[in-house]
């Protein structure tokens, strides 16, 4: 068979050699190449990168000309002879993948972490056994076109406006993400957050038994707090997994992210007393509210992978005493401020802006009576007068509510900037 698999990054590249492995005649084409019409010519599958929008003139042109089209991880999930873990959400995905994957591994069994985590898909799942499981990180663009991914758990965190520069509305980015569980069948799991109403309707239209995850109240079945304690509630049996006071994360948002692994992890057969021990020893992902140091009695975190507003609103809301200098900025993904604004207003003391968004966020911080207000043009700046600013009991917050590909190429390079300056400090 004939692939052209179109980008060039990390999923693009591993699913080329998976394919070409197997034998199949493999192309990989980028928009540098400019001859698609070209590369396209007897081609039987065009194989997307989670980056190529469907939208794109060069996917219409290889739809008209009948050629299939599918999304990387609809390639990963037909070669996997494991099980997968799906898990999407607008936050809270690599936190929730990192800590189900280790959670799986108490069960003796291959265990692979892979997608929009920063591994291949396809790469990480060649190969596997059928007892193997698979925690997979799922991006709205990597759902957008799915046809036929059906996991044996998919996991729904959240949702809030994100990414309608690539989805343009609200619903589209909804439907986008709604694709990981429509496929599933009847003897497989969605875990959704019964505490929002959107993702909680989405039970009705399922063939799959739902287990629903709940921070703010206790469930007839599904997983809850009680009495400052994890609890599952399933078939007829109620166990105690341990005290939220035992998590190393923290945060209500990281109390929803734990809910949802341990739903996640139990349907897959963990035991209870693994799951506790797994969530008493989990550290924070990297960049994620990650503690860098305290100097002069100010701590500083590194929360770059904030690249939304509300995952930022979270970040803020992690630190209920407020007196925060926040560093903000970035690629505007055009989402409404008002909220942030409205948070920032509530726990910020200072706010540093900078980046392509730091005039739009100036705008509406201001509309919104946020107050100190600092306009920086680089990172080193913006470092230098936290710490001129900073005093006990303050901490200093890089939580940008913006994607990095104005100044970094990835949320990772941004995290990893922020960190040497303020080590260096």
């Amino acid at each position: 068979m004939k692939v052209l698999v179109y980008g060039a990054g990390v999923s693009g590249k591993g699913v080329a050699e998976v394919l070409q492995k197997a034998g199949n005649d493999v192309l990989v084409y980028t928009d540098a190449m400019n001859s698609f019409a070209t590369s396209v010519e007897g081609v039987d599958l065009l194989v997307l990168s989670p980056g190529v929008s469907p939208e794109k003139e060069e996917v219409r042109l290889a739809l008209s000309r009948g050629i299939k089209v599918v999304p990387e991880i609809e390639v990963a999930f037909a070669r996997c002879s494991g099980r997968m873990a799906a898990i999407t959400g607008t936050n809270g995905k690599t936190t929730t993948t990192t800590l189900v994957g280790e959670m799986l591994k108490t069960l003796g069994v291959p265990v692979k972490v892979a997608g929009n985590i920063g591994l291949s898909l396809s790469k990480e799942t060649e190969e596997l056994s059928a007892d193997a499981w698979v925690a997979a990180e799922l991006s709205s663009f990597q759902l957008e076109t799915v046809q036929n991914f059906a996991p044996a758990i998919s996991c729904v965190l959240n949702l809030t406006p994100d990414h309608l520069e690539r989805h343009h509305t609200l619903e589209n980015y909804y439907r986008a993400k709604r694709n990981i569980c429509l496929q599933q069948r009847e003897n497989q799991f969605a875990v959704l957050n019964y505490d929002d109403a959107n993702i909680r309707s989405w039970a009705y239209d399922l063939r799959c038994r739902v287990c629903y995850f709940s921070r703010r109240m206790e469930l007839p079945e599904g997983v809850f707090i009680r009495d400052g304690s994890f609890v599952v509630a399933w078939d007829g049996k109620e166990e105690i997994v341990c005290s939220v006071k035992d998590m190393k994360i923290f945060g209500p948002h990281n109390e929803e992210n734990v809910l949802a692994a341990i739903a996640v992890a139990y349907l897959a057969g963990c035991r209870v007393t693994d799951l506790a021990k797994v969530i008493k020893n989990f550290q924070p992902v990297e960049h994620r509210l990650e503690y860098v140091r305290t100097l002069d009695g100010v701590r500083y975190y590194n929360d770059s992978k904030a690249t939304n507003t509300d995952s930022a609103v979270k970040a803020l809301e992690a630190f209920p005493d407020g007196h925060v200098i926040l560093i903000a900025g970035g690629h505007d993904k055009l989402t409404d401020l008002r909220d942030f604004m409205g948070t920032t207003k509530k726990f910020v003391d200072v706010l540093i802006l900078l980046g392509e968004a730091k005039s739009r966020f100036l705008a509406a911080a201001k509309a919104e009576g946020v107050k100190n207000i600092y306009l920086v043009d680089s990172y080193d700046e913006a470092v230098a007068l936290a710490r001129k600013v900073a005093k006990k009991p303050q901490v200093v917050l890089l939580s940008p509510a913006c994607s990095s590909y104005d100044m970094f190429s990835c949320f990772e390079e941004r995290g990893k900037k922020f960190k040497e300056l303020v080590q260096a400090l």
